[in-house]
């Protein structure tokens, strides 16, 4: 990486770039570039390059193995000659993946703005496909911590996984389900800022 002063953190820049560039045109938006995702989510690599340099953001084949291999999310995977984000789609895909018993409870992270509709509602996918929920605490409390200061919740999943709700895990661990009802979440009352809510 390039750590002198002028160019401190250059490299670093520059392959967030590169993987929100991935991440918009995998997962959102590939028509925005003239690519087709098929119906697995899986894009050629040359086409994917050569319609980002045709957009004016030319990325190497050394850079996007680099962003894949460097994710620590693992957010895209690769399979010989094509590409695909891992989850997180908001087209319409088919990831291809068979359900799976969830451990006894998951974790999401979120912070304290949202919690009084999801007490009403529960967890929804908003505009994704699936809710994504964590395996262990500290990853669900770096994702909430990307919107403010993280509140981390609890889902059993275990009694969802009994009482019918249908789970996949993701290539990179991420636990995906179409929603949680309140009913299985637990609220980390009088932690994180929070106040017990009022029986």
């Amino acid at each position: 990486m390039n750590t002198s002063e002028d160019g401190a953190g250059t490299d670093d820049r520059r392959m967030i770039k590169v993987s929100k560039c991935l991440s918009r045109h995998l997962r959102h938006q590939p028509d925005r570039i003239g690519i087709t995702l098929d119906p697995g989510g899986w894009v050629e690599i040359d086409a994917l390059l050569a319609a980002a340099a045709a957009h004016g953001f030319p990325i190497g084949r050394d850079e996007l193995d680099h962003a894949v291999a460097a994710n620590d999310k693992r957010r895209f995977a690769v399979e010989g000659t094509r590409i695909r984000a891992s989850q997180g789609h908001t087209v319409e895909v088919d990831l291809g993946l068979e359900p799976a018993a969830p451990p006894p409870f998951l974790y999401h992270g979120t912070v304290a703005r949202n919690l009084d509709p999801i007490r009403a509602e529960g967890l929804r996918p908003m505009s994704r496909h699936d809710v994504h929920l964590s395996a262990d605490r500290e990853t669900a409390t770096r994702v909430g911590a990307r919107r403010g200061r993280p509140v981390v919740l609890t889902v059993d999943s275990g009694a969802m996984h009994r009482d019918g709700h249908v789970f996949h895990r993701s290539s990179n661990g991420v636990w995906l389900t179409r929603a949680v009802p309140p009913e299985y979440l637990r609220f980390q009352e009088g932690r994180a800022g929070l106040r017990p809510r009022a029986r």
